[in-house]
């Protein structure tokens, strides 16, 4: 008689990474039980798990209730959440969070909203339970971004010259857990990502530089925890930029996911969008 499969447990918010660690997974030979985050998650991705369920973003007692019901004793949290409304008057209330929630709000979370203190916090609630969160890349290694130039284009001699020099910062920017990203055009330094994300950062650094040839730098500090909020581009992230006058895109090589990789280089390939792996 075979024996049965191992089960993964997930977390999903939104975005195609999800669909990619479910499709992983299950490539590795395990189960994949899902909790969807309400109002969060792609619609594809139901049909690439074996158990889904919905929960809202501020249910913690629900996840661990259906990861314990499936049998779930590894999970991974992946996918982009929103946390402005943690900064909106009555913050966590507007969730409508259950008591478990509440008590990680209270003890933990009033005076320290920093995405590590919400992973630490949800990671240890689990753990608990008898649930351990793993490095959300464990089955999407094919999707790291790598060393060198990973397209057809290739950066000018200006845009090596602002990875050079706006690297140092970016990763300085990365481990204060002020952002992962940053824009630059000839040693100006035009936007850093904060709590508004990379597509507002995109889209601000256009309209502060209406020339054409600056750079998007992205990646984690050393010392990230991979097991949430690992940072990615995909292919919308190529389109945004090319529209916003970017031509460059430096990413941190193991530490920056590229969302469906062949589909990110080949729209890279087609907008004219140099696109690097830094050695992180």
């Amino acid at each position: 008689m075979a024996s049965e499969k191992p089960i993964l447990g997930m977390i999903a918010g939104n975005g195609i990474l999800p669909v990619l660690v479910a499709r992983g997974a299950k490539a590795a030979g395990y189960r994949v039980c899902c909790v969807g985050l309400r109002d969060q998650y792609d619609s594809a991705l139901p049909s690439e798990c074996d158990s889904f369920s919905t929960a809202g973003m501020a249910r913690v007692g629900r996840w661990i209730r259906l990861l314990k019901r499936w049998g779930a004793s590894d999970a991974i949290m992946v996918g982009g959440v929103g946390k402005t409304a943690m900064h909106k008057k009555f913050g966590v209330l507007r969730l409508t969070p259950d008591l478990t929630t509440l008590l990680l709000w209270y003890r933990r979370l009033r005076h320290d909203r920093r995405d590590a203190t919400v992973l630490a916090a949800i990671s240890d609630a689990l753990e608990k339970s008898g649930v351990t969160l793993i490095d959300s890349t464990t089955h999407i290694a094919d999707h790291l971004a790598e060393i060198g130039i990973l397209g057809t284009v290739s950066p000018t001699a200006k845009q090596t010259a602002d990875i050079a020099f706006c690297w140092p910062l970016l990763t300085q920017s990365a481990k204060l857990h002020i952002g992962q990203c940053m824009a630059v055009r000839e040693g100006d330094v035009l936007a850093v990502e904060a709590i508004e994300g990379t597509a507002a950062l995109i889209e601000r650094a256009g309209t502060l530089c209406k020339k054409k040839g600056w750079t998007l730098l992205k990646t984690a500090a050393d010392d990230h925890d991979m097991r949430a909020d690992v940072p990615s581009i995909g292919t919308k992230t190529i389109e945004q930029v090319a529209l916003a006058g970017c031509t460059c895109i430096a990413v941190g090589s193991g530490r920056v996911i590229l969302l469906d990789s062949p589909a990110v280089i080949q729209a890279a390939n087609k907008l004219g969008v140099a696109l690097v792996g830094v050695d992180a």
